[in-house]
């Protein structure tokens, strides 16, 4: 490598360590679809678990989180394209995503299953859907998982842009089945009245895509700054203010399921 070359290699790290060390303010993208993590109330007011995580975590960086509304096709390519900097939005770091983005450590794991009308004599099985149109969001692990299993057992994979359409359509007969998170399918349709003739349906789904977590994520590069947001974790899961920011939201740990 040339001389100059070199240099210009060590002050552009120099360049972006020094940007991480220095940030005041943290872009934080978002879809605010996804009740109880991330949604907006009727007058338009950011809210959810994930949005207090994001704020407490600004506060240990000694940031202020700027949220930045993204819907979920986009999310990925809007952070690669510096709309943000780092999407904190209930995504699962699959391997498929982390050949793209870059991962802190989890944030939180929930479980997934299959929603459906009650006396609909689905089971969650894949031989109960056979022939049934399943509701899944665009992009998400429920879908991966729903072609996966479901779509070879003949069931109709349906992708929608946001959970709130798929929670429409189910309810009005266009949809037979949905596979989603257990606690955004109750915040966002089974505790509400739309929701009573449906249920939760077979067992929580088993699988590695279901393993992993969410995480924080970030451009490949940004490796500072991902360290800064594993230590910043850390200190509200000792500190208890994790803890106090879950029990607002949950009767579990959110963390460890």
């Amino acid at each position: 490598m040339k001389l100059k070359h070199l240099f210009a290699v060590v002050g552009l790290t120099f360049a972006v360590s020094v940007q991480a060390a220095d940030m005041k303010e943290l872009r934080v993208g978002q879809d605010p679809t996804y009740e109880p993590f991330e949604y907006k109330t009727p007058d338009g007011k950011l809210v959810g678990f994930e949005v207090d995580i994001a704020n407490a975590l600004c506060a240990e960086m000694k940031m202020k989180c700027v949220f930045v509304d993204q819907s979920w096709e986009g999310i990925i390519p809007s952070l690669l394209a510096k709309k943000y900097d780092v999407i904190i939005s209930s995504m699962s770091m699959t391997d498929e995503r982390k050949k793209a983005v870059l991962f802190s450590d989890k944030i939180y794991n929930t479980p997934s299953r299959v929603i459906a009308k009650r006396g609909s004599g689905i089971d969650g099985s894949p031989a109960s859907l056979k022939g049934k149109k399943i509701g899944v969001l665009k992009g998400s692990t429920q879908e991966a998982y729903a072609n996966k299993v479901f779509a070879k057992a003949g069931a109709t994979v349906v992708g929608y842009g946001n959970t709130q359409d798929s929670y429409l359509d189910i309810a009005s007969g266009r949809l037979e089945a949905l596979v989603a998170d257990v606690v955004e399918a109750k915040a966002g349709l089974l505790n509400k009245p739309e929701g009573k003739p449906f249920e939760l349906v077979g067992t929580s789904l088993n699988d590695p895509l279901f393993t992993v977590g969410t995480g924080a994520a970030l451009r490949k590069q940004d490796t500072k700054l991902r360290d800064r947001i594993n230590v910043a974790i850390k200190a509200i899961r000792a500190n208890g203010t994790y803890k106090k920011i879950g029990e607002k939201y949950f009767d579990f740990d959110p963390y460890g399921m």
